[in-house]
């Protein structure tokens, strides 16, 4: 993990400052992408080791430029962990609103398209290239009212196995981490039992032990964080 350079896109989440705060303490060069200005000051020493970006990932010319500038200024990208969410549903499948779908196709899936895209070779070429998304059990078990979230969340699993399957036979891996939802200190201090969730800091440590497992242990898996 020493100097590995680790680019986190949708860094400004909880999730996001978790995972890049983890990867900074563990030696990491982390690029902490969002589409909204932030500070690390709450990274405590680490903060040297984060360098903030502004880009819209939504936007593939913009996304691409910017990891050539990434490539530019560190000379190698190790890892890509795209934590870039957000939730839509309802009560019934008949009440679906397809705008959700839209919002969610683009959060979930675009923003994956093109950041993988953009990190490809860069992460292909890398000696331990690693690749994460975080997915949910709805992506394989749809209920009514998350027809359009579970649909973006499966494509957001069908186009990381694809990422997988151009990994093979390289040092490369590309991994889904499986969680009913994700837990924080502001939702502990509001109710302390959240049965089946995964704290933020939990996620992160998972995440940031990637590194130290072997390619075929990864590559096209789904480590499941709940039962």
């Amino acid at each position: 993990m020493d100097d590995a350079v680790i680019v986190v896109a949708g860094a400004g989440g909880p999730a996001g400052r978790a995972v890049v705060r983890r990867l900074a303490s563990a030696g990491a060069r982390v690029v902490a992408a969002d589409v909204r200005p932030q500070t690390w000051d709450d990274a405590g020493s680490d903060t040297g080791r984060i360098a903030s970006a502004v880009v819209d990932l939504l936007d593939e010319g913009a996304t691409r430029a910017w990891a050539a500038e990434v490539m530019k200024t560190h000379g190698r990208v190790d890892g890509l962990v795209h934590l870039v969410g957000g939730w839509r549903g309802g009560e019934t499948f008949g009440d679906t609103d397809l705008a959700d779908w839209a919002l969610l196709h683009d959060l979930l899936v675009r923003t994956l398209q093109h950041t993988t895209l953009a990190f490809h070779e860069a992460l292909r070429e890398a000696p331990h290239g690693r690749a994460v998304i975080v997915s949910q059990p709805a992506a394989g078990a749809p209920t009514q009212g998350n027809a359009a979230y579970a649909a973006a969340k499966a494509a957001a699993e069908a186009w990381t196995l694809a990422l997988a399957d151009s990994f093979r036979h390289t040092p490369a891996a590309a991994t889904i981490l499986v969680v009913k939802a994700l837990l924080t200190d502001a939702m502990l201090e509001r109710k302390a039992d959240w049965p089946g969730h995964t704290h933020v800091d939990d996620l992160a440590s998972t995440i940031a032990g990637l590194w130290d497992r072997p390619a075929d242990e990864l590559n096209g898996k789904r480590l499941w964080l709940t039962e």
